[in-house]
Formats: structure tokens, C-alpha cells, sequence
């Protein structure tokens, strides 16, 4: 590109504009966004026939949300709901014979291990596990069930000290005293694998971390569905950082332990491997475990690979390393001849099969002999064959494949792309206007996507609907940047609209077609807002070295693409170039922090949500070390200090700070902790600028409880009106 013109690009159906065809008079609000029901990722019976899926509803007056159990008969897409009980269903599972529906439910206050009859039937409770069930799964053969509990490793200071029973002190002596929104309590996640008779729990529970300090699944939000049970149920394997403290604050080095339950041995089978090593898959036959590997130590954002390991011989090798795109949720077909995997791709996600060739698949035991695993001996040769099977402009999840009749059964050559059809795909599908729904395809590129629910189809056909386009958008360096613009219901391209730069957080988190409750663009747009999302340097999709420019460079490159993508905008006909404001959370709120010493009068306001606002305290409050050691290359103590903290914090440039800036922070957030609010709120104070504080004594780094977030969106919509109108 060489000029400043801009490159318009539409990236699929999903781009082109999403209008009902109606026009409903009504506007999406922040209430209706509670309305809206959000359905939850599939679980296929053995045979493929059914599924089950959960659907989240909330009612905001009571400030609660509640997920109810739904079958679906995929031959005939109808589905039937199951559960209208008082509390949620979850973790829902179908027992190894499809006779029964297995879940967690609470009793007392815990949950516990239930389960009924495919139509709603036989209703009872299976355990009286103490403490509760955290999250389980089944053994593919019915014998045995794993289930995830928290254990007491540590006395507390009342135990040491009973003669102080109301006191309320802790008492630590290393880090890692408090992870995400929880302190630290001496007690650890630990996977225990019981008996199963004729389906009820029966006999003694046996905890495969015993006496071990350390937590399974991945903390701090790990659930069950990291944990892989074998085809023939004599392997368990789970993931575990087994450090802590201050080893564990500065490492993401995780590993896999296959666990075999005839000899009661475990095996650490990624030990050569010094990233993160999660979300183990079988193959249906056995011959294969799958799973999300990062080669360094140390950084979080490193290029997620698929790991493939034969699991007799054990080899190993990785097949998405030449695609240059990090992979999420892994999924085998029915058959175990292919691999599926999503991946982030430029603004979208995409789905795309694995297909293996014949010489990885070799006729041999399913299982090696107890005892003689020992660490995977890694390849980086690429098994270049992935074939893409998805192309609209969406993001993919939940993705499981279930079997169909065979579609060339004249016996007849195939072609790679027929033999993948033996067997269809369902998936949730949302883009950033609108929740997921159940869709169903064939994998193959050409073939349609199905929905299956409808389950905001009465909310959406009752409102005026926005629409988004991208658009690429040279940065300083001459590169491009891709853009989403959201317009307004009942655009007019002669009207000028005040306009929101979106800053997006993570900050190596892809701004795609997630739909959000609370960034909420349709709702945005809905207000009578132009939105801007960039998403700019430092982001996974637009390969690994756009992901990684940023670490070392946060007010750098990354900054001058918000820049020049907000000075394209502002001369857009339709933007109102007097009123534009910049808002954003986490590395957005850091964004938005920076880009008030820096903006030289382009943005009229500013949001900020659980920003990042002072480096140097950052990396003392905050509490994975290795995430800011990593990005700020080092800590602010070295000799020669590290240039981030001198050149890149926004507490440095408060000087520069004129426009209006309200900040929000919450209480519960330890990652990126209250005190970089208040800090930011108290600088513009003493500035003189026009400020609010925005406060939750009970949210982490997010918001989640209903009333809250309509709360966040009215205060975020009347400071606009106050600032930007």
C-alpha cells in the first residue's frame, strides 16, 4: 500500500450488512442484551445421533443466571428441553451406552455428580463427594469416572493458632498468594479416578496428586475438559505446572502426566518441552494423543502448536508450525484420520482439518506397556496437509464431529476432500452482533453451514439490526492494519457520527467475532456510534511476528497503529472528527492511559477499564510475573534498566493529560490490581480534568454479574453523552 487511501476488504457473507428484513423500530439496549439466550457447546451420544447442549438465560431482577438442558435429534433438528430445574445443570456428559445423561448439580450449597434418563427421567444424585465436585469426566468404557476436588495441603493460621478463632489474618512467605480474583487458601485442585458400578461411584477414590502441592487442571480457570481419558479407559492424562511459589510466578512451563490405572504409575510425557503443554486429546482408536503446545518458557502468547504424539512409539511432531497461526480446540473425527483445530486468522477464526498421512498411520498396539513412557522425543517437522473448511467471517467453538453415513459408498476412488465427509461437524457460531447458535456442515469448504437453533431469532427479528465491515488501514511503517467499522442502525452516510476507537486488551488477544456482554459493538452501534476496532500491532492471526512485535515495544508500533488508524477514520465524511474517544480494558485500558499523554487532541474522551497505568508498580502488584517480565523485558530493578519502564508508562506523561477520562476498576482484580485504577483516578484528579470513578467491590477483571454489567454499560453511555455528544 502507498498510500493513505484505504484498502476495503469484506472478509465473507458475515461482513456484508446484517439487516433484518423488516425494519423493526425498536434498538438494541443494555437490557436486552440480558434477554438474549446464550447456548452452550454440545455433547454428542456414543452413536452421533444426539446431542445435548445447555441454554443460558438470565433474569436481571433476581441478578441471576440459569442453564437448562436441551436434546437435540440431529436427523430430525428438534430439539426438546430436558431440565427446568431451580439451579443450573453443568458439565453435562452422556454415560458410555447412551442410556444415561450424567452432570453436576448442587446439593446443599455442592456440586455433585447427577443423572437421568435421555428423556428428563430417573432423576438422582450419584455422590457425596466433601467440598463438592468441581468438574469430572467419564471413562469411555464405563468403569472408572475421574472428578476434581480441592485439597488441604497447607493448615491455616487458625489451625496454627486456635486460641484466635475470630482472627482473619493469612500468612504467606512466597508468591503466588493470590491468582486472578482468589487468595491463596492452602488448598489445591486435584484429580482423583474412582470406580464406577453400573454407573454409580463404588470403591475408593484415588487422588493422582497425593501429597503433591500442586494444581490440576491449569489454574486459574482450568476446567475438566483439559483432562483426557484413553479409548480403552486405562489412561488418564492431565495437565500440571508441579512448581509453585516463586518458581511457579515466573514459569509457564506445564506439562502433561499420563496416569495408567492398571499399575497406578504416572508418566511425565511432555517433560522435554518447556512451554505450555494443555488440553490433551485422544484419537477414537488410540493410536494418537493431541494437544496445544508452546515451545518457551516464559511466554504466555507463544504460537499455540499442535502437538501430535504416536503413542506407542512416541513420536512426535507438530503440524500447524508452517501455517504461522496459534490453534485452539482440538477435535478428532470419528474415524481418527483427521485432526480438526480452529485458528486465529485475521480477524475471524477458522476451522480447518488435519487430514494424516499414511505413514503416521501404522497398524500397532493402541497403548504402550505401564512403565516404560519416558519424555516425548520432539520433531519440528510440519505435517504440511491442513485443509481449511470454514470461510466466513465468524468465530468457531465447541466444535465436535459426529458420524454420518458413508457418502461414497460405490467404492469408488475418493478424493481427500470426500474422505473427509464420512462424518459432519457441529459447532457454535457467533459473529461480534450476534450469540452463537448450533450450526452443522460437512467438512469440506463448500459446504453450507446449517443452523440448527434459533434460539434469539423472536429478539433479533424485533430490532433494528448494525453492521460491520474491515477495512485495511496503513500504519506508520506502511503496513496494514485490519479494521473493523460498526455502523449504526439505519446508517446515513451524509449524517457525521461521534466515533469510538476501540483499544483491544489481552494484549495478544485477537479482536475477531466473539460476541460480547459487555464490549458490546451492536449495542455501541445501537447508541448512534461509529465503532473502530484495529486489530493492531501485537495480536495473534496475521502471523507470529505481528503477534510478537509488541513484547518490549507496548507504546511503540502498537500505539502508532491506533494513531494512524484514528486519524484515517477521522476523515471519513461520515465520522464526526470533533468527537472521537478512545476506550478500552486491561492492555486497552493501558491503551487508553497512553494515548492521554500522546494524543495531540484527537480523541474528546477517554474510557479506561482495569487499565495498566503505572509499569513499575505494575510488576510488583501483579501476579504472573512472567507475563510483564517477558513483555517489559525484565524486571525494573536491572542494571541496565529495561527502557520499557521508562519509555512506555503512562504515569510518566500525566503532564500531557487534557481530555475527560472516566476509569473503572474492580476490587477482585489481582491480574491487573485496583490500585492501577485508583492511581490513574487520582493523577487526573490533581490534573483538573473532568473524572469519575467507576468502582465494584465485587468483580475481578471482569464484570459478570447481570446488574452490574447493565450498570457498567449505563455509566459507560451517560459519560459519552456528557463528553462526547
Amino acid at each position: 500500500m502507498t498510500s493513505l487511501a484505504f484498502m476495503f476488504a469484506l472478509l465473507g457473507p458475515w461482513s456484508s450488512t446484517v439487516m433484518a428484513q423488516s425494519m423493526p423500530d425498536r434498538l438494541l439496549t443494555e437490557e436486552m442484551l440480558w434477554q438474549m439466550s446464550m447456548v452452550q457447546a454440545p455433547v454428542a451420544s456414543p452413536d452421533g445421533q444426539r446431542l445435548i447442549y445447555g441454554v443460558k438465560t438470565t433474569d436481571l431482577s433476581r441478578n441471576k443466571s440459569q442453564n437448562d438442558l436441551y436434546l437435540l435429534e440431529l436427523n430430525l433438528q428438534k430439539s426438546t428441553r430436558l431440565t427446568t430445574t431451580p439451579y443450573s445443570e453443568s458439565e453435562v456428559r452422556w454415560s458410555h451406552d447412551g442410556q444415561w445423561l450424567v452432570f453436576l448439580y448442587p446439593v446443599e450449597g455442592q456440586l455433585q455428580l447427577h443423572r437421568m434418563r435421555p428423556d428428563g427421567s430417573g432423576r438422582e444424585c450419584l455422590s457425596k463427594v466433601s467440598g463438592g465436585v468441581e468438574g469430572f469426566g467419564l471413562s469411555p468404557t464405563g468403569g472408572h469416572w475421574f472428578y476434581l476436588a480441592r485439597v488441604r495441603m497447607e493448615p491455616t493460621l487458625r489451625d496454627r493458632y486456635p486460641e484466635l478463632p475470630l482472627s482473619s489474618g493469612r500468612l504467606y512467605d512466597q508468591l503466588m498468594h493470590r491468582h486472578w480474583d482468589r487468595w491463596h487458601d492452602g488448598t489445591y485442585s486435584h484429580v482423583f479416578v474412582q470406580p464406577l458400578l453400573k454407573g454409580v461411584p463404588n470403591g475408593t477414590a484415588v487422588d493422582l496428586l497425593e501429597n503433591q502441592p500442586y494444581h490440576s487442571p491449569l489454574q486459574p480457570m482450568g476446567s475438566s475438559t483439559e483432562i483426557a481419558w484413553s479409548p480403552n479407559g486405562e489412561w488418564l492424562v492431565y495437565p500440571s505446572k508441579k512448581m509453585n511459589g516463586n518458581q511457579s510466578a515466573v514459569s509457564t512451563n506445564s506439562d502433561l502426566y499420563a496416569y495408567h490405572l492398571p499399575s497406578g504409575k504416572t508418566q511425565n510425557i511432555t517433560e522435554s518441552n518447556p512451554g505450555y503443554d494443555t488440553d490433551p486429546v485422544f484419537s477414537p482408536d488410540g493410536q494418537y494423543l493431541a494437544w496445544l503446545s508452546m515451545a518457551r518458557d516464559g511466554y504466555e502468547a507463544d504460537l499455540n502448536r499442535v502437538a501430535l504424539m504416536d503413542w506407542k512409539s512416541q513420536s512426535l511432531r507438530y503440524l500447524n508450525t508452517e501455517l504461522d497461526r496459534s490453534a485452539y480446540e482440538l477435535c478428532w473425527a470419528p474415524d481418527a484420520k483427521t485432526l480438526y483445530y480452529g485458528v486465529y486468522d485475521q480477524g475471524s477464526t477458522k476451522i480447518f482439518a488435519h487430514p494424516l498421512p499414511s505413514p503416521l498411520r501404522q497398524s500397532s498396539s493402541t497403548t504402550p506397556r505401564a512403565g516404560t513412557r519416558g519424555p516425548a522425543q520432539q520433531s519440528e517437522t510440519a505435517v504440511r496437509s491442513w485443509v481449511e473448511i470454514t470461510n466466513e467471517t465468524a468465530q468457531y467453538s465447541g466444535l465436535i464431529a459426529v458420524p454420518q453415513p458413508d457418502t461414497n459408498p460405490s467404492g469408488s476412488r475418493s478424493t481427500k476432500a470426500q474422505k473427509l465427509s464420512n462424518h459432519r461437524l457441529v459447532f457454535l457460531k457467533s459473529t461480534m452482533l450476534r450469540p452463537s447458535e448450533l450450526c452443522i456442515k460437512e467438512p469440506l469448504l463448500s459446504a453450507p453451514e446449517t443452523t440448527i437453533t434459533q434460539c434469539n431469532d423472536s429478539l433479533y427479528g424485533r430490532i433494528q439490526q448494525a453492521r460491520f465491515e474491515s477495512r485495511w488501514i496503513p500504519s506508520s511503517d506502511g503496513k496494514a492494519v485490519q479494521t473493523y467499522i460498526i455502523y449504526p442502525p439505519n446508517f446515513d452516510p451524509n449524517r457525521r457520527y461521534p466515533t469510538l476507537i476501540y483499544c483491544q486488551g489481552g494484549p495478544q488477544s485477537m479482536i475477531g467475532q466473539a460476541f460480547s456482554m459487555r464490549w458490546n459493538f451492536h449495542l455501541m452501534a445501537a447508541k448512534g456510534y461509529i465503532v473502530v476496532a484495529p486489530n493492531r500491532r501485537g495480536l495473534p492471526g496475521f502471523g507470529q511476528a505481528w503477534n510478537e512485535q509488541i513484547s518490549g515495544d507496548w507504546g511503540g508500533q502498537a500505539m502508532n497503529d491506533l494513531l494512524w488508524v484514528t486519524d484515517s477514520v477521522r476523515r471519513l465524511p461520515f465520522v464526526d472528527a470533533s468527537n472521537v474517544a478512545a476506550v478500552g480494558a486491561s492492555f486497552g485500558g493501558y491503551s487508553v492511559y497512553w494515548l492521554a499523554g500522546h494524543h495531540n487532541g484527537r480523541y474528546k474522551s477517554l474510557i479506561s477499564h482495569c487499565g495498566v497505568y503505572n509499569l513499575e508498580s505494575m510488576f510488583g502488584q501483579t501476579e504472573e510475573i512472567f507475563f510483564s517480565q517477558w513483555d517489559m523485558k525484565g524486571r525494573p530493578w536491572d542494571r541496565p534498566k529495561p527502557a520499557s519502564y521508562t519509555w512506555f508508562s503512562p504515569h510518566r506523561t500525566v503532564d500531557q493529560w487534557t481530555a475527560p477520562i472516566l476509569v473503572i476498576h474492580n476490587e477482585n482484580d489481582f491480574r491487573v490490581p485496583l490500585a492501577q485504577g485508583l492511581e490513574a483516578y487520582t493523577a487526573a484528579q490533581l490534573r483538573g480534568l473532568k473524572t469519575k470513578l467507576l468502582y465494584f467491590p465485587d468483580e475481578n477483571h471482569w464484570v459478570i454479574k447481570p446488574q452490574n454489567s447493565v450498570l457498567w454499560q449505563k455509566v459507560f453511555f451517560d459519560w459519552l453523552d456528557e463528553t462526547l455528544r
